[in-house]
């Protein structure tokens, strides 16, 4: 069987960012309360120029500038996003336009709540496996929303993450993929909603938890891994406790999880928020290591992938415009500034 894997990928991160003092000063809550229970204390804001498909772009184009392939191999191109600026207008279309690769390709955009992005991952594995086509893009790109004074509104950043997927020069070989799904009424945005809802009950158990742990232990019994085997391990981060909480039952270290685990520097970019954690982890990893990546979207699913770093990692590296470029790219505003920016008046 052809080996699938990661040949490139990049990331893009809004410098503009808002403290969780700030947001706690205008609603008159306590923000030492508030961080202990996300453990988050900054979150990203999109500029007044941002939305979901120029950040999906910004991360595109870094993919791609890393990499020495060409651009019109690309035969497929998925934007999972709960998002997008157009409710009938693909995101995906913007994109290839802005690639120059409009004409001999599939193109869709995805919506699970956060696992949009790693779905069009599975998608982009099995069209090139099946040698469908022979390169594919796959984008994972959010503006979270969060009403305000809402819970949400102190943890949801914004970002996007892009992965060029293919059979040559791979730098990250896929050892395999799981996914779990179920109908669980965690999290949800209705038509013409501006702001989501949430079941808060669900929200920890079973929701996140049961399906993220599942999902991970169904793709390590399926390969015959062990919790040992992995250097790397990236969860969904909705907040910072919760995949710690849930490496933890798993029998995962701080270590393993430690270099994925961005969201405390930028909160939680949905679609983007495990594959921005694993492009942050794919800028350190060595050959031979190997990476669990398990996505969460309410709804409610997980995606999980295990991956083996290969040598072809340092062809792409070092890279100035990384991960870890943008989360030190920092310009914090007030929150006046942040209504503004997040068109919060309307």
């Amino acid at each position: 069987m052809n080996k699938v894997g990661i040949v490139s990928f990049g990331s893009y991160i809004p410098r503009y960012r808002i403290k969780i003092e700030e947001i706690a000063k205008v609603w008159d809550e306590d923000p030492i309360e508030i961080k202990a229970q996300s453990q988050i204390n900054s979150k990203s804001v999109p500029g007044p120029d941002e939305d979901v498909a120029t950040m999906a772009v910004e991360s595109a184009r870094n993919a791609i500038s890393r990499w020495k392939g060409k651009e019109k191999d690309l035969g497929a191109i998925y934007v999972g996003s709960e998002s997008h600026p157009y409710v009938v207008k693909p995101t995906a279309t913007i994109v290839a336009a802005a690639l120059d690769v409009e004409k001999s390709l599939t193109a869709a955009d995805l919506e699970f709540a956060c696992k949009a992005g790693t779905a069009g991952m599975q998608m982009c594995f099995g069209l090139v496996k099946s040698k469908m086509i022979s390169l594919g893009l796959a984008i994972g790109a959010d503006s979270s929303q969060g009403r305000p004074r809402d819970p949400l509104e102190y943890t949801v950043g914004a970002g996007s993450a892009a992965f060029l997927i293919g059979s040559e020069n791979i730098i990250a070989e896929l050892e395999g993929t799981y996914s779990v799904t179920t109908d669980m009424p965690d999290f949800w945005r209705r038509e013409g909603a501006v702001y989501p809802s949430h079941g808060v009950r669900f929200t920890g158990q079973p929701a996140y938890f049961k399906h993220t742990i599942d999902s991970s232990k169904g793709l390590m019994e399926e390969l015959g891994t062990k919790t040992s085997d992995y250097q790397h391990v990236i969860f969904h981060q909705p907040n910072a406790k919760f995949p710690q909480a849930v490496a933890r039952m798993l029998g995962f270290s701080k270590e393993q999880v430690e270099l994925g685990l961005i969201c405390k520097q930028m909160g939680n970019a949905y679609s983007a928020s495990s594959i921005l954690g694993f492009a942050n982890v794919l800028n350190h990893a060595n050959p031979g290591d190997q990476i669990l990546l398990t996505s969460y979207g309410s709804g409610a699913g997980s995606d999980s992938f295990s991956f083996t770093i290969t040598e072809a990692i340092d062809n792409i590296r070092p890279y100035k415009y990384d991960t870890q470029y943008y989360l030190n790219q920092c310009e914090y505003i007030e929150y006046g500034k942040y209504v503004r920016f997040k068109g919060i008046l309307r």
